[in-house]
């Protein structure tokens, strides 16, 4: 019963990448009041909670009304997922959270929360795809504790990003971007092999249907 939350817990952690997150969020609120950034990481991580949310319980639905299996998404979600821990071991700005033109436009915005920061950083189409992949197959009432313990997971996760954008200033003092691109390498590796069990198991499951 601990297992599986713990194991999605870890997946998500790696998804979401909070660390890197750090130098983001520090450049983004480069010069703004302790007050305003508080403001701007609390809204962040609420909004992508709401989001993060409305897909764990509405995702699987929507995907049956789209006539989409959940093995044809989950091979789907292993390779976005492979592709993000790509940009992830070569320390590339992820394509896959935002474009070029995007992160010109969030330069320019003086509220950070909703772009980019809760989509598509935190809540961005790897983690979404996650969410679904990992949620789907579950019922909300049949398997309530199993749901709510991947709750809990995901309610970690942002905690955990919440945490290290308010402290964002000091860490990147400590760790700088190498040591954040370190961090997101290691992970990114961990990520790559989930990614291709993601693809074996859909895969499986398809050919076994």
């Amino acid at each position: 019963m601990f297992e599986q939350p713990l194991k999605f817990l870890v997946v998500f952690f790696v998804v979401v990448e909070p660390v890197s997150l750090i130098p983001l969020f520090s450049g983004l609120t480069a010069g703004a009041t302790p007050a305003y950034k508080r403001r701007m990481a609390l809204k962040a991580v609420i909004i992508a909670a709401l989001i993060l949310v409305l897909f764990a319980f509405g995702g699987a639905a929507f995907l049956e009304l789209m006539g989409i299996s959940l093995q044809a998404f989950r091979i789907f979600g292993g390779m976005l997922l492979f592709l993000l821990s790509l940009e992830m071991v070569f320390a590339r700005e992820s394509g896959t959270r935002t474009s070029s033109g995007e992160a010109a436009e969030s330069k320019r915005r003086a509220d950070v929360s909703v772009f980019p920061l809760a989509f598509p950083f935190i809540a961005g189409p790897g983690a979404l795809a996650t969410i679904l992949l990992w949620f789907g197959p579950l019922h909300a009432g049949r398997d309530a504790v199993l749901f709510a313990g991947y709750l809990v997971a995901v309610c970690a996760v942002l905690l955990i990003s919440l945490v290290l954008m308010l402290l964002a200033e000091p860490l990147m003092r400590i760790i700088g971007v190498t040591g954040a691109n370190v961090a997101s390498r290691l992970l990114g590796v961990i990520l790559g092999a989930l990614a291709v069990q993601f693809v074996l198991d859909g895969l499986r499951q398809a050919f076994a249907s």
